[in-house]
């Protein structure tokens, strides 16, 4: 039985868990990337990006290299509601080694501010 590696944590305190058939490097430097990737996914209507402003709740990469992202909205009348999954979804499967990625769009825990990184904060002048 395989188990795969899950960055956790959204913005704030990303981790990688879990014990996986990829080779620690290469899971070290597709986190990396990933990580990266979510980075350049922008809400439209505000100057921060999804993964700072704390929107990715879970990045389940399996041993097929499939990716797995359960990420949430702001609000859940959000203007790219429909769009922003396929983003991700785009950005992610970039990633040199990604076979594939879903996304999934949850709610529960509801976002809020505090799962903001700092560097959000600080783009927002939100102190």
């Amino acid at each position: 039985m395989s188990t795969d590696a899950t960055i956790t944590g959204g913005a704030n305190a990303p981790k990688v868990e879990g014990a996986s058939a990829i080779p620690p490097a290469e899971l070290d430097r597709l986190t990396d990337e990933i990580v990266t990737a979510l980075k350049s996914v922008y809400d439209p209507e505000i100057p921060a990006d999804i993964y700072e402003l704390g929107l990715i709740y879970r990045v389940d990469i399996g041993d097929d290299r499939a990716v797995a992202i359960d990420m949430t909205l702001t609000a859940p009348g959000c203007p790219v509601a429909g769009e922003m999954p396929g983003w991700v979804e785009n950005a992610v499967s970039a990633v040199p080694g990604v076979q594939s990625c879903t996304v999934t769009m949850v709610f529960d825990p509801p976002w809020d501010q505090s799962r903001m990184s700092d560097e959000a904060r600080v783009a927002l002048d939100m102190w």
